[in-house]
Formats: C-alpha cells, structure tokens, sequence
C-alpha cells in the first residue's frame, strides 16, 4: 500500500522534473542561436566599418588624382590660349600674303597682275608703315656705328646674370638679379654702393613672388618685367617698390625654344629702348630666326611682332636700340663677341649698311647685354662680370 503511494508521488515529481530539464535544453538551444546570429552581426558591421574606411581612402585617392588632373588642365588651357592667340596672328600676318596670291591672274602665256590690287596693295603697305611710325616715335633717328670703352664694375655673381639701372626712372640705383633661376633681386642706392667690397651688406633684399626663368628680365618704370620660371611664355609685371605682381601676359609663339643658341637658358630677352618695352625670342615656325614683339608696357599687350632676318645659331644675346635689333654672336668655345645683323623695323637702315661691330678689349662671352636709353650705355653680364660698354652713333641716312 505504500509502495503504491509512493508510486503515485514519484510519477508526478519526475515528470515535473523532466519537463523543466526539456525547457532548459530548448533555452540553452535559443541562447545559442541568439548568440550565433549576433556573432554574425557583429562580423558584418565590422565588414562594413572596414569597407566603408576603404572607400574612404579609395575617394581620398581619387579627390587628390581629379585636383592633379585638373591643376594640369589648367596649365594646358593656358598654353592652349597661347598657341591659338600666336596661330590667330601668324594667320592674320598669311592672309596679306594670300590676298596677295588671290589678285594675280594666271594667263596661258604669262602671269597678270592686276594695276589696282598692286596699288592696293603698294597702298596698305605704305599705310601699315605710317602707323607704325606713328606708333614708334620717328624722331628717333640715330645708328650704331661703333662699341667704344670698355669698363669691368664689379665681378661678382654666377656666370650668368643681369644687372642694370631702371632708364625711366630719375634715380641712380642698381639692381642685380643672380643666376638665369632665382628670386631675390639686390637694389643698391649707386653704383658707388654697388662697387664696395661688402656690397651685398648694404643691398635692399627683393623677393619675388615667382622665380624669373633666364637673364632677359629688364626694369622700367619701376616695373620688373620677367620670364617665369616654369611657365612657357609668362611674362610678370612687378612693382618693384610696392613688391607685388600687377599683371602678366602670355607672348604668342615665344618659349619653345631659346632665343640664342648660345645662351639656352633664355627663352625670352626683354629688352627697353627710346620707344619702350620689346620681347626678343626664335620660333621653331621661322627656322630659328629671331621674332622681335613690341609690348604696351602699360596694358601687357602686343602692339607687333616682326620676323627678322637674324638667327639664333651662334647668337649669345642682342639689344635693341632707337627701333633697331642687334644681335651679338660669338663661338661656342668663347672668343670676341660681335654684332653682324641688324633689323630695323621702320626699314631705315639696311643691314649690308652697317659693318660687323667688335665688343673691345675683350675674350668671352655674354650671358645679358642690355641697352639703356638714358645713358647710351650697354649694361652686359659676362663670365660674372658687370660690364658697361659706351656706344658711338650716328644719323639714320
């Protein structure tokens, strides 16, 4: 009888036993699956952390490559601007020629040319040559006949370089521009300053906002015109006193090349006479003959561009003097530098008129010659040196 009492407890009290461990198994296989699907979480927002940093990184990437690409872009626009602007003039310069061609008749017999396009023709070029003495002041009547004195001011410097004075300003500073790459300049109150031992003590310092790319940098004005380095054919207007650039201007056609052959690291002479500012360069277009350009030193813009007759092979530098270039040519080796072409832009003087020119007292060469309208001097850098040489002219015929 008790046997089968404690039969009837025990039934009851394993089953409730076994149930309770039926539900603790199935909350360990819940716990589980909870813990599985959050482990599979967790490894997906880590993989996502992880893809959205590499995306991050790939778009950094890609943002400085677009800023690259377009920096180069730009540069390529300016040179592009360039190249249509100097392609626009040599176009302008052909069409003369080709309306010329378009009025001669071909004849079974002979070519006609017809009288009137001829008069036309005589007529426009006689108007061109009007303007342009209106434009270049025909008072200036005077002719190179002879390099006279020679006199060594200092030596100091690389061996190539500039110095000179500023001919459309009243005072007596010098300025000194080292090496054909650089970006300081030395003003110096005289040349008596200049010339002392200690000079570069007493020199005002004058950095640049941009390197000049050269020697053919020249002040007027109290502006510094130069070549930028690293630009094709930028040219930088600087206020000297102010130290600040005002404006700048590309030169079409110029920079591909240097403009002598003996001196490579100028790709553009600027050049100041009696009529102002003058860009002297070569274009691979004219076989290596020298362009001069006439700028509006006010505007930095091109009034005309000539192509000469002289060539950059074995030129070392060149000057202009009262609307007239001279080129100044040399051996590769350095021997006596000499002036044998000269062009006139006004046609006033032929060259077969003027007799080979000799640079005095002197072997080497020159890396800048520079003629200065105020004092009828050349203000030249040769081998380190600061040279001036005096001028003897004459009346145009």
């Amino acid at each position: 009888m008790i046997a089968l009492q404690l039969q009837f407890l025990l039934v009851p009290f394993l089953t409730s036993i076994m149930g309770a461990a039926q539900y603790m198994m199935q909350d360990a296989a819940l716990m589980n699956y909870i813990d599985r699907r959050l482990l599979s979480l967790e490894k997906r927002l880590e993989k996502c952390n992880q893809d959205i940093l590499d995306y991050v990184e790939e778009f950094r990437d890609f943002s400085k490559m677009v800023l690259s690409r377009l920096a180069a872009l730009n540069s390529y626009k300016t040179e592009v601007k360039s190249e249509v602007e100097n392609l626009l003039q040599r176009i302008e310069r052909s069409q003369r020629d080709i309306d010329y061609i378009g009025s001669v008749r071909d004849s079974s017999t002979c070519i006609e040319v017809h009288e009137d396009l001829v008069k036309q023709q005589l007529f426009e070029e006689a108007e061109e040559k009007r303007k342009l003495k209106l434009m270049l002041n025909a008072s200036c009547d005077h002719v190179l006949e002879g390099i006279k004195s020679l006199k060594v001011v200092k030596k100091t410097g690389d061996k190539h370089g500039s110095w000179m004075k500023d001919p459309g300003k009243k005072h007596a500073k010098i300025y000194l521009l080292n090496g054909s790459v650089n970006n300081v300049i030395l003003e110096f109150e005289n040349i008596m300053t200049f010339m002392e031992s200690n000079h570069t003590l007493k020199a005002r310092r004058i950095t640049l906002p941009f390197p000049w790319e050269g020697t053919g940098h020249i002040l007027y004005q109290g502006f510094l015109f130069y070549h930028r380095y690293g630009s094709l054919n930028e040219i930088i207007k600087f206020n000297v006193q102010k130290r600040k650039v005002t404006d700048q201007m590309q030169l079409p056609g110029a920079g591909k090349i240097p403009a002598y052959q003996l001196s490579p690291s100028t790709k553009i002479d600027l050049a100041v006479d009696e009529q102002g500012l003058w860009a002297i360069h070569a274009e691979p277009e004219a076989e290596g003959n020298i362009v001069i350009t006439k700028i509006n030193h006010v505007t930095m813009s091109v009034e005309h561009t000539w192509d000469t007759s002289c060539n950059s092979k074995d030129a070392e530098a060149a000057f202009m003097a009262c609307n007239t270039l001279y080129v100044v040519y040399n051996s590769p080796s350095g021997g006596t530098s000499r002036v044998q072409c000269v062009y006139d832009v006004l046609d006033a003087v032929k060259t077969y008129e003027i007799p080979v020119l000799h640079f005095p007292k002197r072997q080497g060469s020159h890396s800048t010659i520079h003629y200065n309208p105020k004092e009828k001097q050349l203000f030249a850098w040769g081998d380190g040196s600061q040279i001036i040489y005096k001028l003897h002219t004459k009346q145009k015929v």
